[in-house]
């Protein structure tokens, strides 16, 4: 279990080895979708920046089944969970942890919801998208806040896929890299190296993108249980 999961992580780039090796890595940079319109049209390629907002920019809704790994520095699997996850941008954030441990994140732009069943909790508060996790603010599409905080690189891992390596400006950063990977124009899945080693992967299963969600999806209705213990933190305007 170990090993495949450790092997899972690191797929991005070994793929992208054995990308360099070949000579489809010298085509890719030539004959990329992302490219294509450019030289057809004899018009400067995109930036790296412009080609992820573009990618993110067109991520209107989105929703998935995620399988997290949570991996140590060492290797070791620290968690491995099921995760439904649904967005609708600009404000809607779906995030229901399955197994191991069910717990629910949710936003409507507004107000955010934690929802943890098993230990009748329930934590309410003000949503500020400025104080996100990055992953949050990447599927919001808030790239314009990413660029001003990562260097952004993008690599060709074949004629069609793309593989975005992000680094921090900031020295104190949490991260020491993240890595979005995307199949022609969809996102596959995004890894996230700490600079303690450890290391958090999403990958994204039987995705849709751009489907109807409804906007109620992203709200809570708060469970009538005399036992639930809710903690409310929302400031109120005016105090």
């Amino acid at each position: 279990m170990l090993n495949v999961s450790f092997l899972i992580l690191n797929r991005h780039f070994l793929t992208l080895s054995r990308a360099l090796m070949t000579s489809a890595f010298v085509l890719a940079l030539s004959a990329g979708p992302m490219f294509a319109l450019a030289q057809e049209t004899e018009q400067p390629a995109l930036s790296p920046e412009d080609q992820l907002h573009v990618l993110l920019e067109n991520l209107h809704t989105f929703r998935a089944d995620v399988r997290q790994l949570i991996v140590e520095n060492t290797g070791g699997v620290l968690e491995e969970s099921d995760i439904l996850f649904m967005l609708k941008r600009p404000h809607g954030f779906y995030w229901e942890t399955l197994q191991p441990f069910p717990e629910l994140i949710v936003t409507d732009g507004a107000t955010l919801w934690n929802y943890q069943p098993d230990l009748l909790q329930l934590s309410i508060e003000n949503w500020d998208a400025s104080r996100s996790e990055l992953a949050a603010q990447l599927l919001s599409g808030n790239t314009e806040a990413i660029v001003e905080e990562y260097t952004v690189s993008a690599i060709p891992v074949n004629t069609s896929d793309w593989e975005f390596l992000l680094y921090p400006k900031d020295p104190a950063s949490l991260y020491e890299q993240v890595s979005l990977y995307f199949e022609q124009t969809e996102l596959v899945s995004i890894l996230l190296i700490n600079t303690n080693g450890q290391r958090t992967f999403w990958e994204f299963n039987n995705r849709e993108v751009n489907l109807e969600l409804d906007a109620s999806l992203f709200s809570f209705e708060t469970p009538d249980d005399e036992f639930l213990d809710i903690v409310d933190k929302r400031e109120t305007v005016g105090l």
